[in-house]
């Protein structure tokens, strides 16, 4: 099995919002989160060629040929799954740039859940 990094590019069999169906699609590799069980997990974010139907905070990848995707894609915060790492096929990893945008959008993301005293 391939190791996968964190910030990897990877094809996951991502489930659609609207129907009870998957298919293969890129995502980026946010977290590899302890797990009791043998099954490795993984969090990952959608990414999208969808780029003219754009949402708000979807960060536009400039590194294409680094994260190995063949097209113009965006990263899209608001959908986050847990899979499988052996379900994952590594497609490339983000470039400097990109993870740099994508932290700037976790951090903005998260701040109010982080500055809150549970």
């Amino acid at each position: 099995m391939l190791e996968i990094e964190l910030l990897d590019v990877v094809a996951v069999p991502f489930p659609y919002v609207e129907r009870p169906v998957t298919r293969q699609r890129p995502a980026v590799v946010l977290a590899k989160p302890p797990s009791a069980s043998r099954r490795q997990l993984l969090w990952v974010m959608m990414v999208t060629s969808a780029i003219s139907r754009r949402w708000p905070g979807d960060i536009l990848i400039s590194d294409l040929a680094s994260a190995g995707l063949p097209r113009p894609c965006l990263i899209r915060p608001a959908k986050i799954a847990v899979v499988e790492h052996a379900v994952t096929e590594r497609w490339g990893h983000l470039g400097d740039g990109d993870a740099v945008a994508l932290r700037h959008a976790l951090e903005t993301l998260l701040q109010p859940l982080l500055a809150t005293r549970l």
